[in-house]
């Protein structure tokens, strides 16, 4: 059942830069940051008695929050005994390579066999942390190194540092077609008019920046690196069948897309049943001591498969 909450907050020591928004979360910070937002931007919050809707609200220092809220049951999620692939743990965060085949968060479709169940099992008290602590919308079959908060006060710095941009992850990534120089895709991406699972470039689209660079040329495909600047939907998907290079297995994206007969057996390409793409470094500040740190993760062996296929097929070439 929903239960009301009143909570009364006395603002002291604020920078005159400071945000309703930003103090909130520093006193609250047993909540999420978007949580907080939505309590100010539904009317829940006083200041000095007055009801304010601007997160944005700056903060002199001596003000009187007053929240007035409801809060929801959130539903419980199981946990389940599911094999992760941790890195590094300490104390505040857990960072995790992720297989493919398995679905990070919990939802329709998906209620169970995920990262956020095998969370729940691995660590019981990350149940009290907001989507048990993962901060990542990642795709289901792409292979990753991802970073969870194990407090919510390590979730909310996670969050700022995400929307800040100084969390960076590299991605290698095989495409289809041989490109000839790496590059920068701006392009602002959004959800497709019509295919609603779809995401596409469109002039009215969030900003997006994409930054590559070849590694490897093969005979059909190229081998490529990427950074992000921005974390879309289906990113990097997006934006390399945008320059007419999709990824390799991407069956979303890849529209017609065919590569010229392999003069080897193609098995291995008609067998790549996902995109092939990993997420091999993050790097990012750690949330409570501010130490950058800064992780990689080996290819897996489906891709490792692949790059030696074409490899092979490559060099095959240069004999006939």
């Amino acid at each position: 059942m929903a239960q009301y909450r009143y909570m009364t907050i006395n603002v002291t020591n604020v920078s005159f830069t400071q945000r309703l928004d930003q103090v909130m979360v520093k006193l609250c910070y047993e909540h999420s940051r978007s949580r907080i937002k939505n309590w100010i931007l539904n009317g829940q919050v006083k200041v000095n008695g007055k009801v304010t809707v601007v997160p944005k609200k700056k903060m002199l220092g001596g003000e009187q929050i007053e929240i007035s809220v409801v809060m929801k049951n959130e539903q419980h999620w199981k946990a389940q005994d599911i094999r992760l692939n941790i890195v590094y743990e300490d104390d505040d965060l857990i960072v995790i390579n992720k297989p493919r085949d398995i679905v990070v968060h919990s939802g329709a479709g998906n209620p169970d066999g995920t990262v956020l169940n095998a969370l729940l099992y691995y660590y019981p008290p990350i149940a009290d942390v907001p989507r048990a602590g993962i901060v990542h919308r990642l795709d289901k079959d792409t292979t990753c190194l991802m970073v969870v908060a194990k407090t919510v006060l390590a979730q909310n710095r996670l969050v700022e540092l995400l929307q800040a941009r100084k969390i960076t992850r590299e991605y290698e990534a095989i495409t289809i077609g041989t490109m000839t120089t790496g590059g920068t895709v701006e392009q602002p991406i959004a959800r497709h008019a019509i295919q609603r699972t779809h995401m596409t470039v469109h002039p009215l689209g969030k900003p997006a920046v994409t930054h590559y660079r070849i590694i490897e040329h093969f005979r059909a495909h190229t081998r490529l690196r990427l950074r992000l600047e921005t974390g879309r939907t289906h990113q990097i998907r997006v934006h390399m069948a945008y320059i007419n290079h999709p990824l390799v297995g991407d069956q979303r994206y890849s529209g017609r897309q065919r590569t010229r007969k392999s003069i080897m057996d193609i098995k291995v390409l008609r067998q790549f049943d996902r995109q092939a793409l990993h997420a091999t470094m993050l790097r990012l500040y750690h949330p409570i001591t501010g130490i950058q740190m800064e992780w990689h993760a080996a290819l897996p062996q489906d891709m490792v498969e692949l790059v030696n296929a074409l490899k092979a097929d490559t060099e095959q070439l240069r004999f006939i």
